[in-house]
């Protein structure tokens, strides 16, 4: 399958979505799993030198803090932490499995720790150079979901790593990695137990856009 991925096809594909809004600080000061849900149907992008990378955000996990078991802020604040204790809206990266980076968005007022993991989105904009990154070959419409259906899968079609990414500011005009509202409304939204985690297990905190093929696992 081939794409294209030139400077001006790719200014047209953000263009064809429409104006797009900068997500605030305080859309990501609120409880995570009012912040998770709100994000299903936002755009993230990447702002490359080669151009624009986006997907839409199909799939999220709410993380509660130091009550939470599941969450990395379960055991306090540490160095590798520290960015869910901080600000609203700040990258949090980490590490997992010794493969793979997972991309989180901080949440609640400073101090109080919070966050939101991104699990999987429906690409959008630059999609060659995703593939590229994730080092696969799309040969049929249906490999897409290969691109960034899981949260390693999409953190590396992003290019996400903890050493470039952890820290900054989604809602920064500045930051080559943002949260954009193009005006897409999500009809409904299916929450379900978090996945792939083996504390806090049954607690209903993953978010699904319904229907959609790019969420991780099977089509809900």
């Amino acid at each position: 399958m081939s794409f294209d991925h030139s400077r001006s096809a790719t200014r047209a594909a953000i263009k064809s979505i429409g104006p797009v809004s900068l997500l605030t600080p305080e859309f990501f000061d609120a409880d995570p799993r009012k912040v998770a849900r709100a994000l299903l149907g936002k755009l993230l992008v990447r702002k490359t030198a080669k151009g624009i990378l986006a997907g839409r955000v199909v799939e999220t996990e709410a993380y509660l803090g130091e009550g939470d078991a599941a969450a990395h802020a379960a055991a306090g604040k540490t160095a590798r932490n520290s960015v869910l204790f901080g600000p609203p809206g700040f990258v949090y990266v980490y590490f997992i499995y010794g493969n793979y980076f997972c991309l989180n968005v901080s949440c609640l007022p400073d101090g109080i720790p919070g966050g939101v993991l991104f699990r999987a989105m429906e690409p959008v904009a630059g999609i060659e150079a995703m593939v590229k990154s994730r080092g696969i070959v799309i040969a049929k419409e249906s490999d897409l979901k290969r691109v960034s259906s899981g949260p390693g899968r999409m953190a590396e079609a992003l290019g996400i790593t903890r050493e470039r990414d952890n820290g900054k500011n989604f809602a920064s005009a500045k930051s080559d990695l943002q949260l954009v509202d193009d005006g897409y409304r999500v009809h409904r939204v299916i929450v379900t137990p978090r996945i792939g985690i083996t504390k806090s297990v049954e607690e209903p905190l993953r978010y699904v856009i319904a229907g959609n093929r790019f969420v991780s696992g099977p089509k809900l």
